[in-house]
């Protein structure tokens, strides 16, 4: 059950973040390469797509777990917040809301970012509950050190 509700929120994050990059592409504004020839921020954001991809598929294979995701999802709830709201916001909210007209478009705009950041958010704390349950279930079954040794 626990892989299906991870799977499901790495896919509601990415959808959330494809359509975040999608705002960007219709407003035209803070876009990078492959768009235009300066890397910015959006060029860096590009990334999680082959970083979900790689994660899903070492995930299947065993070989990451919900901390892995934790970290993804934790830091890209990071990253998203401090490129948008920080005080050294490089995109901040008006570059959302000041390019829509009817003005509730920027405000659904700016809606969907804000949920965006929280979804990350939340399924960061998730997965980091999960893997904490994990390391204590290991804890439990691994003997103690030192157990059986002879002096």
């Amino acid at each position: 059950m626990h892989d299906r509700i991870l799977y499901r929120l790495t896919w509601l994050a990415a959808a959330m973040s494809l359509g975040h990059h999608l705002d960007h592409l219709i407003r035209h504004n803070a876009v990078g390469w492959p768009l235009t020839d300066q890397v910015n921020a959006f060029t860096l954001s590009l990334l999680v797509y082959p970083i979900i991809i790689t994660g899903l598929l070492a995930y299947r294979a065993g070989r990451v777990g919900p901390g892995f995701w934790a970290l993804v999802s934790g830091g890209g709830a990071g990253f998203v917040s401090a490129v948008h709201f920080g005080p050294a916001a490089v995109e901040p909210p008006e570059l959302i809301l000041d390019h829509y007209q009817p003005p509730v478009l920027g405000w659904l705009a700016f809606g969907w970012l804000v949920t965006f950041v929280t979804v990350l958010a939340v399924t960061s704390v998730y997965e980091t509950r999960l893997w904490w349950q994990q390391r204590q279930a290991q804890r439990v079954t691994r003997p103690p050190t030192g157990v059986g040794i002879p002096r």
